[in-house]
């Protein structure tokens, strides 16, 4: 288990000169076993069919500093860059839509450019792990931790842009049509750098420490909401877009009579049948990926259903050139900027935000160090957690003065770790520098842009169904005692509620003076009664510090991951004794590993 060179004393291992480095990158470079290696490419691409035979030899395993091919570092990099494309593009697209500041669509494709450089760049900070200079501290994990931009910021900005064009504080036509607010995006990159230092100062907190004041009885909730929140968004997109044209009720006259508006190409009525075709073209993409992909095609699953549908939706006329063929050749950071500024209202839900993304981190970053095969107690271990938070919370602080709204700590790179078996840094390296590609060539920003709402509803509803199924998988593993049970009921209930009926907290408060500093306090309070996962994390912390523990509580009670525990020791005990012989020692080793990491869990 090789977790060098991140140890937390002195090093004392030797250092290797500059002209030692020069030999082995030209050796990397320039030689069959350096380039290509012996690795088994062919098991990347093997689609799992049910005629096919299936391999008996598992890929080795490249640990996290163990050398590796170059061709392969950079396959299996453009392989966690695309599994995190998604997820990248996603947030900007929405808070640059008619649903946030109603941007024009050069500047929707400058963020999303900019969305996929800043990622790149800012991965590359949680990969290397930098020490802080005399201090314990580190920025960074030293693992393949890539961040991305976060999707719990997008019910803030929405609810945060419906309440500035609500109040003034963005423009609107005479005709009541809302127009661009720039102001309004830099004030929730201000406020978000601002809840950033939340992060940032907790990151020096022990991870005991943390866990204990933001349990799972706090963050599974708080994240289960946030997936609910965000599928509506999905949904409406799914049936033509989130804009005017889908009302409710459906317009039936005027330009948004047609969704995305009249004029456009294929324009039809909110809810066409064409529509929802469309986005079911991109969802059962996705499903006939996970059953009978390869590796590569599962960890990719839902960029292949965006491009099927982006296909079909080429193929009969959805997509308009347009926007494309006039975006600039290339892009970076700052071609565009916003005014920065401080929004009151939404200072509590950013914090609770940021809280959330810091629970996250820890477990994001404790799933990375299991299926990368490394400790995942100790000192090491808690090493890497305050590196990882430290970095997640200054990763925010950065994209904001960056013009991109929060970043956080990516979930599913851990799956492609796992289907590939590679935990090494060079991949990670090579995913950065492809979305820094990505991101610099705005032609690609452009045509992401273009992609019609259908098809981009089709994947986000998948992707944020898997935050709220997240979430879930969170609250399972709390023990469902009585207590337990109580603040999850109590917690949820409200943000069920205000998820479902967002106006219901609109009209509690009826002042209407000349008090800004009053009414900007009254609009935060109603901000955050009006957010579900805002509410539901407030009061399931507030509950879980208040409400003691029962005495029948503090009986032992089984939670989902020790449930099963049991039929797992059968199964693994069956396939250990009943395929032994015919897979060989390979087999045996797989078996130790997987046994190791359930024990650990």
């Amino acid at each position: 288990m090789d977790d060098s060179p991140d140890t937390i004393g002195p090093d004392t291992a030797p250092k290797q000169s500059v002209a030692d480095k020069a030999r082995r990158l030209v050796k990397a470079f320039t030689t069959k076993d350096g380039l290509v290696g012996d690795y088994d490419y062919a098991f990347l691409f093997k689609p799992n069919l049910p005629f096919l035979r299936k391999s008996r030899r598992a890929a080795p395993f490249f640990g996290l500093n163990e050398r590796m091919p170059v061709i392969l570092a950079m396959l299996l990099g453009f392989q966690h860059a695309l599994s995190m494309l998604a997820g990248v593009i996603t947030p900007p697209i929405i808070i640059a839509g008619q649903e946030g500041a109603n941007f024009d669509a050069e500047t929707a494709q400058y963020l999303v450019s900019t969305s996929l450089i800043v990622c790149g760049i800012l991965s590359s900070v949680q990969i290397t792990r930098f020490h802080i200079y005399k201090s314990p501290y580190y920025v960074g994990t030293g693992l393949i931790s890539v961040v991305g931009t976060s999707f719990a910021i997008i019910p803030v900005a929405t609810g945060a842009f419906a309440q500035m064009y609500a109040t003034g504080y963005c423009p609107t036509a005479a005709d009541g049509t809302k127009l661009a607010c720039p102001d309004g995006y830099g004030a929730i990159l201000g406020t978000a750098c601002l809840c950033a230092l939340l992060e940032v100062g907790l990151s020096f907190t022990k991870p005991s420490i943390l866990k204990k004041i933001f349990p799972p009885l706090v963050t599974g909730p708080t994240v289960t909401l946030i997936g609910i929140s965000l599928i509506q968004s999905g949904f409406e997109g799914w049936g033509g877009g989130s804009g005017g044209c889908f009302g409710p009720p459906r317009p039936t006259e005027g330009p948004y009579r047609l969704c995305p508006a009249v004029g456009a190409p294929h324009a039809l009525p909110w809810g066409s049948a064409e529509f929802i075709g469309l986005g079911f073209s991109v969802f059962v993409t996705i499903i006939i990926c996970e059953r009978f992909g390869s590796p590569i095609m599962k960890s990719c699953a839902v960029v292949l259903g965006l491009l099927v549908g982006c296909i079909i939706a080429g193929a009969t006329g959805y997509f308009s050139s347009s926007g494309i063929s006039a975006a600039p050749a290339a892009s970076f950071i700052w071609v565009k900027t916003f005014p920065l500024r401080v929004y009151g209202p939404i200072i509590l839900p950013l914090l609770a935000v940021y809280v959330v993304l810091l629970m996250e981190a820890i477990g994001d970053i404790t799933a990375t160090c299991d299926v990368s095969r490394l400790e995942v107690e100790g000192t090491l271990f808690e090493s890497r957690i305050q590196g990882g938070v430290l970095a997640d919370g200054f990763n925010g602080l950065l994209a904001g003065l960056c013009t991109i709204t929060p970043m956080s700590t990516f979930a599913q790179n851990n799956g492609v770790i796992a289907l590939t078996r590679c935990a090494n840094r060079r991949a990670g390296y090579a995913a950065c520098f492809f979305l820094v590609i990505m991101g610099i060539f705005s032609k690609f920003a452009a045509a992401l842009v273009a992609i019609p709402a259908p098809v981009l509803g089709g994947m986000t509803t998948f992707l944020f169904s898997a935050v709220a199924v997240s979430g879930i998988r969170i609250i399972s593993t709390v023990p469902f005692t009585r207590r337990n049970r109580f603040i999850l009921t109590a917690s949820m209930s409200l943000g069920f509620g205000a998820t479902l009926v967002p106006s219901w907290f609109s009209y509690v408060f009826t002042y209407s003076g000349d008090n800004r500093a009053k009414q900007g306090f009254f609009n935060a309070i109603v901000l955050v009664m009006e957010t579900g996962f805002a509410v539901t994390g407030f009061m399931a912390l507030f509950l879980n510090l208040v409400l003691a523990e029962e005495i029948e509580d503090e009986t032992r009670s089984i939670t989902a991951n020790e449930a099963d525990a049991a039929d797992d020791r059968e199964e693994w005990a069956h396939i250990k004794h009943g395929k032994m012989a015919e897979d060989g020692s390979e087999n045996e080793e797989k078996i130790k590993d997987v046994e190791a990491s359930a024990a650990r869990r």
